[in-house]
């Protein structure tokens, strides 16, 4: 499908248990019907089934369970940056033995994963790529991510590295975050041009 400028809608998937979760993921991918899922920074299930963050606490009360929706479909993209998320399952084992991530791996698998520092700048190399392509910068400006990321703070988000409600991006500054964005900007102008 085309790439649509318009505004996403929000498909609501409560936290239910797992069998309530199930019906609704598959009503979901039937009346939606998607060409493709992508996963930014979604924790998934480990090997207990409980849902972990980064620092392995259990938020499976709090979670609702859209991992399914990746079992039940063909063609799916995972952007993680620990080893909880979705679509990290598809290293489980490096995940499993490493000391720097998770002690918990993710199970579920994707068709394609992304793996970054920071799963945001995943999401940013997957829309960089995406701007080449079809030949049209769709990064978002600077300005537009640091009011994303005060408006959310705001509401409630907290730091994936710090576990508190501050104004970063897995422990990285706005500053730090925006000089990321701004080199793949860059990059993408870079590459139009020629």
């Amino acid at each position: 499908k085309a790439i649509s400028t318009e505004t996403s809608r929000i498909i609501e998937f409560p936290i239910e248990n797992l069998r309530a979760s199930r019906k609704i993921a598959s009503e979901i991918l039937e009346k939606e019907n998607p060409d493709l899922l992508i996963s930014i920074e979604r924790c998934a299930p480990a090997s207990d089934g409980l849902y972990r963050n980064m620092r392995d606490m259990d938020i499976t009360s709090n979670t609702a369970r859209i991992d399914l929706l990746f079992e039940k479909h063909c063609a799916s993209v995972g952007i993680g940056d620990g080893g909880n998320e979705i679509g990290l399952g598809n290293l489980y084992s490096e995940v499993e033995n490493s000391e720097e991530l998770v002690g918990f791996p993710a199970e579920t698998k994707t068709t394609k994963l992304i793996i970054s520092s920071v799963s945001n700048w995943g999401g940013y190399g997957l829309v960089a790529a995406i701007s080449i392509l079809k030949g049209k910068n769709l990064l978002p400006s600077v300005e537009k991510d640091i009011h994303n990321i005060k408006k959310i703070v705001a509401m409630g988000a907290v730091d994936g590295f710090s576990g508190d409600s501050i104004e970063k991006v897995d422990g990285f500054t706005l500053d730090e975050n925006a000089s990321f964005l701004e080199n793949l900007h860059s990059f993408v102008q870079d590459s139009l041009a020629h």
